[in-house]
């Protein structure tokens, strides 16, 4: 006799009360309850029902094996739910959130290349450089970029940057070309203002040690390619992922300094509710970013 049998017959004597109700609950005979019952108590050797003519109730250990099983039949419910979803064909909506310079450049390409392959899916993506709370705005998945803080979420890497200081020609012929770290803080810094580290860019130097450098210049902005623009202008240095910068450096519009620095590398993760299993249009989704970015980005 299987044992989540014996289980889910116990559970539904408990939770009925009584060995009729329950056999109508499972739509089977009420002698196939009693004998479920009988063989678990057999098996346990011990008694987890009080049985009268009138009523039936759990024991003192009945109660107690009740509350593990209950959850015991969940998670084997889970595993079928999850199985069974995973074989869904992708259908339905996405709601996604990302930052915008992610958004229009790799990720917008990702997006059309998963809907051709799923006909049947449509995606609402919401691009934004400001943190987003994903259950409470109703996403079912944000891409974030850099360390991730929240701990109640499950995440996936998906790929990773680099972030490289640049400059203008015309900047850097008015302005001189920054050698060391110290150098910084006589140029004018354009600052992207979402970062963690606030008002400071925090930066490694060739010895290992993590230097801050105040970063306060002539332009915050919380967008990445509105600070290029402004670098593009020769207002300043900024220091930005190289996904945003890459097509700017192979045109000469801004030019990378302090090369000799060691590189500051930063994931980019698919972030999204943490549960017993993710939906399959989602864990298609997420699935597919994986093998579009392994195979499309250079890591640069």
């Amino acid at each position: 006799m299987d044992r989540l049998s014996e289980m889910e017959a116990f559970v539904s004597v408990v939770e009925q009360g009584g060995f009729t109700n329950a056999a109508n609950k499972l739509g089977i005979s009420k002698s196939a309850i009693s004998k479920n019952v009988s063989g678990l108590e057999a098996r346990l050797g011990v008694r987890l029902l009080n049985r009268t003519t009138r009523r039936v109730s759990p024991t003192e250990l009945g109660l107690t094996y009740y509350d593990r099983a209950i959850n015991i039949l969940a998670d084997a419910r889970a595993a079928d739910d999850m199985i069974t979803a995973m074989q869904d064909t992708p259908k339905g909506a996405l709601r996604i959130s990302a930052p915008v310079d992610l958004g229009n450049n790799q990720l917008s390409r990702a997006i059309s290349a998963f809907l051709k392959k799923y006909p049947d899916v449509s995606v609402n993506m919401t691009l934004d450089d400001s943190y987003v709370e994903i259950i409470a705005d109703g996403f079912d998945v944000a891409i974030r970029i850099g360390q991730l803080v929240d701990s109640s979420m499950r995440a996936r890497k998906l790929s990773e940057t680099t972030t490289k200081f640049i400059a203008s020609q015309e900047y850097l012929d008015a302005n001189g070309i920054p050698q060391t770290i110290d150098d910084l803080t006589h140029h004018h810094l354009l600052h992207y203002s979402n970062q963690s580290t606030g008002n400071s860019w925090s930066i490694v130097a060739p010895s290992g040690e993590e230097r801050q450098i105040r970063a306060v210049g002539r332009l915050t902005v919380n967008n990445g390619g509105s600070l290029l623009r402004a670098a593009e202008s020769s207002l300043g240095i900024a220091r930005l992922p190289y996904f945003i910068i890459e097509e700017s450096i192979a045109a000469g519009r801004v030019i990378p300094v302090l090369e000799h620095l060691p590189e500051n590398r930063y994931g980019i993760s698919a972030v999204y509710p943490s549960g017993k299993f993710i939906q399959p249009t989602l864990r298609a989704f997420i699935d597919f970013l994986v093998e579009y970015f392994l195979e499309n980005d250079n890591h640069s």
